[in-house]
């Protein structure tokens, strides 16, 4: 399945806070994907994961490129509008026999938009299945109160301040399976979380961030790039997107831009919000 949602599928979007499985890039593509991701592990000192958070399509023009994807963007639009703005990227890697996960949160909480209309897309660049520690999300939630999360810094978290939402039913979330190449949805408010992966296979996937124009940030000014229509707000400063792989001006702004987001010095919309 792939371009512009049907009827039913938006609604049922908008309804439960989630949807997939669709069409992105072939199985081929998502693999060259995957290595050029690996190849970025000896110039960074470690796993590329690790930097190519938050803004992780600073990192390289073919990450830019397909942000762009014109399936994901048929799919986007048909929940928030033409008008749309990438806030964001973030490449999660959990190796085979990884003990790693991502706890249950809601993006909308440390993203500081307004209106929350943030629309999540994973992009599953390997098959993302049950046993190797898939995507879940908890039906309906995006249209519950406010989550209250504590930020552990659990080093096995992959999420920047291991912020939980604890006492989370399980019993009661649905997982989100992709085959390499496809994509799930999500709304920024649907509470969602990802297992460690005991298997011998690998799980990568790539997560994009887009917003309608119209969006605010809460948090002060920022900055995001415009990948489809017209921005009539300005609501949010350009980026210095890359001229090449680890464009050392882009990746300088990458790294101040995740470590603002993960010191905890500097206030949250959570924190805000509870202010």
């Amino acid at each position: 399945m792939a371009g512009k949602l049907t009827e039913e599928e938006a609604r049922r979007f908008k309804t439960e806070g989630y949807a997939y499985p669709f069409f992105a890039i072939s199985e081929e593509e998502a693999s060259e994907c995957v290595n050029r991701l690996d190849q970025y592990d000896e110039p960074l000192g470690g796993e590329a994961q690790k930097q190519l958070k938050i803004k992780g399509h600073l990192a390289a023009p073919w990450i830019v490129e397909l942000a762009h994807n014109k399936n994901i963007l048929d799919a986007v639009e048909s929940v928030i509008g033409p008008d749309i703005l990438l806030f964001g990227t973030s490449v999660f890697s959990k190796r085979a026999f990884d003990e790693r996960f991502v706890s249950w949160h809601q993006d909308a909480a440390y993203y500081g938009l307004d209106p929350q209309e943030e629309v999540t897309c994973w992009l599953g660049l390997t098959d993302a299945n049950i046993e190797n520690g898939c995507m879940r999300v908890m039906p309906r939630s995006h249209i519950a109160p406010d989550a209250d999360h504590e930020e552990t810094y659990d080093p096995k978290n992959l999420l920047g301040r291991g912020q939980t939402i604890k006492g989370v039913d399980e019993t009661k979330s649905v997982f989100m399976p992709v085959k390499a190449g496809e994509f799930s949805m999500h709304h920024e408010r649907t509470w969602h979380a990802s297992s460690p992966n005991p298997s011998p296979n690998r799980r990568v996937g790539i997560a994009f961030f887009y917003m309608p124009t119209h969006s605010k940030s809460i948090i002060g000014r920022r900055s995001a790039t415009l990948v489809r229509g017209v921005d009539n707000f300005n609501h949010w400063d350009p980026e210095p997107l890359p001229r090449e792989d680890l464009d050392p001006v882009s990746m300088d702004f990458l790294r101040k831009s995740w470590a603002r987001y993960t010191d905890p010095d500097v206030p949250q919309a959570s924190i805000i919000k509870a202010e």
